[in-house]
């Protein structure tokens, strides 16, 4: 071979090496990054008022509250989760939710903190409190902010797990 076919060659070889190189850090850029968005911005055209724009919005249904008279619940039954099927009974008056060992309740989950919420008898009723978790403690889909009183068969979640209280 010339020496001219073989420094070609060494140039063409190298080039081709380089695109592999930009190829390489094109993809982890994109793959670290992600990939550049345009945003457009919707066409601006007057809309005719609704009938329902005149309406005010309704509030957020509140969680039941349950009857004074009605003695408190027996026991915790886990409606789904991890430990969906799993019954408890309420003894003690106190009953800790979360990821520690240390709980009463220990829920295994991503979305559980390690002292999740509390179950608490008080003034012969249940109420859950949030003990300032990440994901928060919902009651009927609403989130818990204050110790709120729990009805029976009314589902509490907790992360991915979904309980209730019963007699």
């Amino acid at each position: 071979m010339s020496e001219l076919t073989l420094l070609v060659l060494r140039i063409g070889f190298l080039l081709l090496l380089w695109a592999f190189v930009f190829a390489i850090v094109y993809a982890l850029r994109s793959d670290l990054f992600g990939q550049k968005v345009r945003r457009v911005a919707p066409p601006v055209t007057p809309a005719a008022p609704r009938e329902a724009d005149s309406f005010p919005p309704t509030p957020p249904t509140p969680a039941p509250q349950p009857k004074v008279d009605d003695p408190p619940a027996k026991r915790l039954v886990i409606t789904s989760g991890t430990k969906e099927g799993l019954e408890i009974e309420l003894t003690e008056e106190q009953l800790t939710i979360g990821r520690s060992s240390d709980s009463a309740l220990v829920v295994r989950d991503d979305y559980t903190s390690t002292h999740h919420a509390r179950l608490m008898l008080w003034d012969g009723q249940w109420m859950v409190q949030d003990l300032d978790s990440t994901n928060g403690t919902f009651l009927a889909g609403n989130r818990v902010s204050v110790p709120t009183p729990v009805p029976l068969n009314t589902p509490v979640s907790v992360g991915t797990t979904t309980f209730e209280l019963r007699r």
